[in-house]
């Protein structure tokens, strides 16, 4: 039976680019297209691929925090990150967000393909552009440590990218569905624990952790 796979990217030229290599690829569907993580979440539960091929970068909810309500409300759909970044951080949060995979966008055609062939037999697959040995190592090494960012909620990081996207507090209000004042809320928490106590200086730490793309 072929791999159905759902693509999640925001920027269209990367879809159609990924989708021309993975209709490439004998056993393979995609199933469909996404351009950011809400929209990812609706044709999961439509469709229920099998492996999601997603971007970490993304504008409204980065690819990371999507991960964990992917793996919390369906957790037979496996996921692999697309990413520009090949840093220890990124691949280390990724990895203990639960996910079977982790592909440099720079990565060579065929490795895509060997990608979901791991993932689709049930192993985890990080693309050969990362020292695997140095990840083992930062893991164990940082096991019981975690960082400002990965200490706050699920829920903080989506205002906090948000707010990162230049959104008022109106507009993260109607995308999160909340209250003006569930916001506020969130806002002043994330303040306190990230001792950042105006906008502009979450909007930096935004970009600077990689929840918001500058590019």
């Amino acid at each position: 039976m072929a791999v159905r796979i759902l693509l999640v990217d925001d920027h269209r030229l990367v879809r159609a680019g990924i989708r021309a290599l993975l209709e490439k690829i004998s056993q393979v569907e995609v199933i469909g297209e996404a351009d950011d993580g809400r929209q990812a979440f609706e044709m999961i539960d439509r469709h229920r691929p099998d492996i999601v091929l997603m971007d970490i970068a993304m504008r409204n909810l980065n690819g990371l925090d999507a991960v964990d309500r992917i793996k919390k409300e369906w957790p037979e759909t496996k996921v692999i990150i697309l990413s520009m970044h090949a840093n220890e951080e990124y691949v280390v949060r990724a990895l203990r967000s639960d996910v079977s995979g982790y592909l440099i966008k720079d990565a060579a055609a065929d490795e895509l393909e060997r990608a979901i062939q791991t993932v689709a037999e049930g192993e985890t697959y990080l693309s050969s552009l990362i020292s695997k040995a140095v990840i083992r190592d930062y893991l164990a090494n940082t096991s019981d440590m975690r960082g400002p960012l990965e200490q706050l909620t699920a829920r903080q990081r989506e205002v906090l990218q948000l707010i990162g996207e230049g959104k008022n507090t109106k507009e993260i209000a109607d995308i999160l569905q909340v209250s003006v004042k569930t916001v506020e809320a969130h806002r002043l928490q994330l303040m306190q624990r990230l001792d950042i106590h105006d906008i502009p200086g979450l909007v930096r730490y935004a970009i600077r952790t990689g929840l918001v793309s500058v590019a």
